[in-house]
């Protein structure tokens, strides 16, 4: 099993940065793939972002270019530094890990970007 606790998120002016962080309960080394997804208002649950226990990372379209996903195996945290910030990034942001057969979730942090 594994426990999820994100952090970082906020109201942040259109073009500000911010980075988010995702604390997980065991080694993430242990756990194949992390990844951050996000869902605004009415809308679906997207992906951001992933990276793989090996390091690999993938990006949605929209956040390429703007946005990292890193890692720090001695924490045991995952992170998403946000830059050039939109309004339409405006959501609550969910980190998930996939551990053996099973997908795990935080508890979200919202992110809302002012114009």
């Amino acid at each position: 099993q594994v426990q999820l606790v994100e952090s970082g998120g906020g109201l942040v002016q259109a073009g500000g940065s911010l980075r988010l962080s995702c604390a997980a309960s065991r080694s993430i080394l242990s756990i194949i793939a992390m990844g951050w997804y996000r869902q605004a208002p009415g809308k679906q649950r997207e992906l951001v972002a992933t990276i793989t226990n090996e390091g690999s990372t993938t990006y949605a379209g929209s956040a390429k270019g703007r946005f990292t996903i890193s890692r720090d195996i001695s924490k045991n945290t995952v992170y998403l530094q946000m830059n050039s910030l939109k309004p339409e990034d405006t959501a609550v942001y969910y980190c998930n890990a996939r551990f053996g057969p099973n997908l795990y979730w935080g508890q979200g942090t919202q992110v809302t970007v002012s114009s």
